[in-house]
């Protein structure tokens, strides 16, 4: 050490040389996995590596590729499927707009589950200072931003002093519902375990009444609306089954979790186990993930899709290609997502236009390339000509339409 300032020499770092990884971050699993991610106790406020650009962020309705009862360990994972985008936030939504979703963690104890329905229990009224994640009820809730957003999903004129009921409950807008496993405590349809998708629900009525804190707080009404089966049920449960739905990990979770506990048995000098080979923690992942392996309930096609995939006679192929993934379930809309991607914007193609050549382009992406005097096909350099007419393939725009509804709102 250098006695003046104590420096360890070996850590200073001399002109031209890489910077040294620090003792702390050695210990890391980034530094020993494939992972990225150094997983600490709280995964609340972790950056996303992956964001849904499938539908835009205020898009109501499901997912799609997200069946009713995936489950996810952690609330970033929810975020990045787009199923609830706020990491931390009980709904997200627009105060000028509604509510697109809400997670339901047994927040307030007064509250009730059905299943089927349940009262939640709106924001605010809690004293948040100092970087608090969650604090004591100290004033009263108002109905403005997420609670107002809520509010207007009911189908009734908004009544910011007494609330509102809706006369046709169906009619509301619809709110995707996670249920986190910390509403054990309260309710019996919440998981085990991570953050499941319980799928589409309408806000039958809400309004202001004094809570168990002692103070004013806005309650709501929400009553289930989906086409597929709840995944408590036993035909939801055997869905699940099917589709091979389980708790989905991070990638380099379980792995950084196995070295992590390989070590504390080892510090804690209990009785020695064989090592973990490494090729188990990659497998145990598979299994937990959706789809994997093909065992999967097989996607349907509806008679009107079939007949207009066999009129899209210039993308045949790719269809062809697509169609053989159908035995994969969800997994197909990926395979049908990476297949029709337009080579610009790398997103799914928006009003495509089907070139000579057999590729998909959004009009809008061909037409930028045209302004700047390049008359070539983005994906293979094919000469379009400079008086190529740009004719959307509206076939296909209805067909990714009904894969996945929503996508092309805001393009």
């Amino acid at each position: 050490y250098c006695p003046s300032c104590k420096n360890d020499s070996n850590e200073v770092v001399k002109a031209g040389e890489k910077l040294k990884q620090s003792k702390k971050k050695a210990k890391m699993p980034s530094a020993s996995t494939e992972s990225q991610r150094d997983w600490g106790k709280g995964m609340a406020c972790v950056g996303r590596t992956k964001e849904c650009t499938i539908v835009p962020s205020n898009h109501y309705g499901p997912i799609p590729g997200v069946p009713v009862g995936t489950t996810w360990k952690f609330r970033v994972q929810v975020s990045e499927a787009g199923v609830h985008r706020p990491h931390v936030g009980g709904i997200h939504g627009r105060s000028n707009d509604g509510a697109y979703s809400l997670v339901l963690a047994g927040g307030f104890e007064d509250e009730v589950d059905r299943g089927d329905e349940f009262t939640y229990t709106g924001s605010g009224g809690r004293d948040l200072s100092g970087n608090k994640r969650i604090g004591e009820h100290s004033f009263d809730q108002t109905l403005t931003h997420m609670n107002r957003a809520l509010a207007l999903n009911c189908d009734a004129p908004l009544d910011d002093k007494n609330g509102a009921e809706s006369k046709n409950w169906r009619a509301g807008k619809p709110v995707r519902v996670v249920r986190s496993s910390k509403g054990r405590r309260i309710s019996k349809y919440a998981p085990e375990e991570g953050n499941r998708y319980d799928g589409i629900y309408k806000v039958v009525k809400y309004w202001p009444e004094i809570g168990k804190c002692g103070f004013l707080v806005w309650r709501y009404l929400l009553r289930r609306d989906d086409i597929e089966p709840a995944p408590w049920t036993s035909e939801g449960m055997e869905r699940s089954k099917k589709l091979g739905l389980s708790v989905q990990y991070p990638e380099g979770y379980l792995e950084a979790m196995a070295s992590k506990e390989k070590k504390d048995k080892v510090k804690k000098q209990t009785v020695k186990q064989e090592p973990i080979s490494q090729k188990e923690p990659t497998n145990t992942p598979k299994s937990m993930r959706m789809g994997d392996g093909g065992k999967g309930e097989a996607f349907q096609l509806t008679q009107e899709q079939q007949w207009l995939i066999r009129e899209d006679c210039m993308n045949q192929k790719l269809w062809d290609e697509v169609l053989a993934s159908l035995k994969e379930g969800p997994n197909f809309l990926k395979k049908l997502e990476q297949s029709f991607m337009c080579v610009c914007c790398q997103e799914l193609v928006y009003q495509p236009v089907t070139t000579e050549c057999l590729h998909n382009v959004c009009k809008s992406c061909l037409q930028r390339s045209f302004r700047a005097e390049v008359f070539t096909c983005p994906a293979c350099r094919y000469d379009l000509g400079k008086g190529y007419t740009m004719v959307p393939n509206k076939i296909l725009q209805t067909l990714l339409d009904q894969f996945f509804p929503g996508y092309s709102k805001g393009r």
